[in-house]
């Protein structure tokens, strides 16, 4: 005799796409039971054993897919630049703007003025736009503080969100991001500051699951990066790295070496890096947002990146100066008419495959027994439309850790 099954909560009355696999793995009237906050079984209803559960909820049609991923958001930052979007539009390019005291160099004199409550305040209401469009697990990096100070107090900021609001948040030190103020001219020296001095109180204070970098012909060479990369896994953390967004240098052959999480941006990788990040496992990450708003003409190589088989993930980038996004499903729809992604790539690429751009593979993105039981119900007739509408409220119910937890925008 079958034993009964015992459920926190069972949910049915749906269709789901589980995205095992990377794929729509639809269950057609599906039911999931939950117990301490994972999936403890999940199929056809018809095939549900016997079971007893504390609480059941009858979703009424639409489809179930996993608690959206964000994998790469700068959501923690002081003031905007709202004023640099009027000045690329009237012709100015981002590394004019840059070498002028604007862009991150911006973001740091505002961040650094600003107190805990104050950059709390602001990411809050980012935080809930996207919570409000089905994000159940977040990214937040650091690097607009670019001193022991100021990039623990962003950190700290980004930990406190994660205590008040019901998702679960990656802190990542992005300290290497810019050379600050007070050492222009004297980039070197601001890498030993940060192996020296900054990184060694990040991890002693366990602020950051991981470390990210900015190799770029504006910000750091691949030598440098390097340098800060030994020093982070010293500490026991895994990398990630922007990489290869406005010249290829290389940086995402160096990422794949240190078996770095993800390397994100990619518009100007090689097939070289394409097969290392292969070799590696190391995700891509796409940027739709950033592409968009500086009106960058290079794509992603999406077609070598599915001939090598990486996995590719998609996130808002959310950020003051290049991707002022609020919404990850607009970026799944931009994957798709910028980029060339099917929808059920950018499902993937915001559910499973953004999970392991953070590691967190063996627990997030996918609707699985022994999972989380973070899921979203839509007000849809297919998955598809997920990455379809532009905007728009598709949310009917959103669910973390088993638990509903409906977010007020306001």
């Amino acid at each position: 005799m079958n034993k009964r099954l015992n459920f926190d909560s069972l949910w049915y009355g749906c269709d789901a796409a589980t995205m095992v696999n990377g794929q729509y793995s639809v269950i057609e009237d599906a039911a999931i039971g939950v117990h301490d906050g994972r999936i403890a079984w999940i199929g056809p209803q018809a095939e549900l054993p016997a079971c007893d559960a504390q609480q059941q909820h009858d979703f009424h049609g639409g489809w179930v897919t996993p608690g959206l991923v964000d994998c790469h958001t700068h959501l923690v930052f002081g003031g905007n630049r709202a004023h640099e979007f009027e000045q690329r539009l009237n012709g100015m390019s981002y590394q004019a703007i840059a070498q002028r005291g604007g862009g991150i160099a911006a973001s740091v004199q505002a961040t650094r003025q600003e107190t805990p409550d104050q950059l709390l305040a602001s990411a809050a209401r980012r935080l809930k736009s996207l919570m409000c469009d089905g994000v159940t697990t977040l990214e937040i990096k650091s690097g607009y503080g670019l001193s022991t100070e100021h990039e623990a107090k962003m950190l700290e900021v980004a930990h406190r969100l994660a205590e008040q609001y019901p998702v679960d948040i990656r802190t990542t030190c992005l300290a290497a991001h810019a050379v600050p103020p007070e050492y222009q001219g004297h980039t070197d020296a601001y890498i030993d500051y940060l192996c020296d001095e900054l990184l060694p109180e990040i991890a002693q204070r366990e602020l950051a699951d991981a470390v990210d970098a900015f190799c770029e012909t504006i910000a750091f060479s691949p030598a440098q990066v390097e340098r800060y990369f030994r020093t982070a896994q010293s500490f026991g953390m895994p990398v990630k790295l922007h990489a290869e967004q406005l010249s290829s240098l290389g940086g995402a052959t160096l990422a794949a070496r240190f078996q770095a999480l993800s390397a994100d941006h990619l518009e100007f990788m090689t097939e070289t890096d394409v097969a290392a990040m292969r070799e590696s496992g190391t995700v891509a990450v796409l940027l739709p947002g950033a592409y968009f708003t500086l009106k960058e003409t290079q794509r992603p190589p999406v077609d070598l990146l599915r001939r090598y088989q990486v996995p590719m993930a998609v996130a808002t980038d959310i950020n003051p100066g290049t991707s002022p996004v609020l919404s990850l499903r607009l970026m799944m729809n931009m994957a798709c008419t910028l980029f060339g992604l099917t929808p059920e790539e950018t499902l993937a690429a915001t559910t499973i495959h953004a999970a392991q751009a953070l590691g967190l593979a063996e627990s997030h993105g996918q609707l699985s027994v022994g999972k989380v039981a973070d899921f979203v119900c839509w007000d849809v007739a297919s998955p598809g439309e997920l990455s379809y509408w532009l905007g728009g409220d598709l949310l009917k119910t959103r669910v973390k850790r088993g638990v509903i937890s409906h977010v007020d925008a306001n």
